[in-house]
């Protein structure tokens, strides 16, 4: 299966799986994921499609969507093997998502990973990341804030690793997108405040 019908069968499986999930890693998410790391992989020269592939599969089998339980290799190796991709090719999508996830805290190490780990964290700050923020903390019964018990609540995930991240960008381009949205976070977070105190 040539490259293009490979990109399209995996966009169709992320669109019936993803499509309607809650917690802001939706069908979208990968969707802008995909578009961001697109445009920083022609700024960076990067293979364009294994940017594109590992960005559309970045959160399959990832144990946030799976009860804690990170089933990524398992299950991007099924959707490949299906596709008749080459198995180097497969271990080489597979490492890259495993670099991903800001949780999981492991650096990125080729070109392709660190371009889907900077999309993929610009997708979590900035107006988008303050919705899907406040999705997630939903999903998982989160407080939006108390003052009294701080450490659990959403508000708390601003601290915990949306505001970490303007640091965290690996290229140049996503650095300077970063900034704008860091700085968008900012002044969200100024205006809570006042306003959960009554002051605005």
């Amino acid at each position: 299966m040539d490259q293009q019908a490979i990109l399209e069968a995996v966009r169709t499986y992320v669109y019936q799986e993803f499509s309607g999930e809650g917690t802001g890693h939706d069908f979208f998410h990968l969707e802008r994921v995909v578009k961001t790391a697109l445009r920083l992989a022609r700024q960076e020269d990067a293979d364009l499609f294994m940017t594109e592939l590992a960005a559309w599969l970045h959160d399959v089998g990832d144990h946030k969507l799976n009860n804690g339980v990170d089933r990524s290799e398992e299950q991007i190796t099924a959707i490949l093997s299906k596709l008749k991709t080459p198995d180097e090719m497969i271990r080489e999508v597979i490492e890259i998502v495993s670099q991903v996830s800001f949780s999981k805290g492991k650096k990125a190490e080729s070109l392709e990973a660190k371009i889907v780990q900077d999309a993929d964290r610009l997708d979590a700050i900035g107006a988008i990341g303050l919705a899907r923020v406040f999705a997630f903390g939903g999903s998982k019964q989160r407080e939006i804030y108390n003052p009294k018990n701080p450490d659990q609540t959403t508000i708390q995930h601003f601290y915990d690793k949306l505001l970490k991240l303007k640091d965290l960008m690996n290229t140049a381009a996503a650095q300077q997108i970063a900034l704008e949205r860091h700085v968008y976070l900012e002044s969200f977070l100024e205006r809570f405040y006042k306003e959960w105190n009554s002051e605005a």
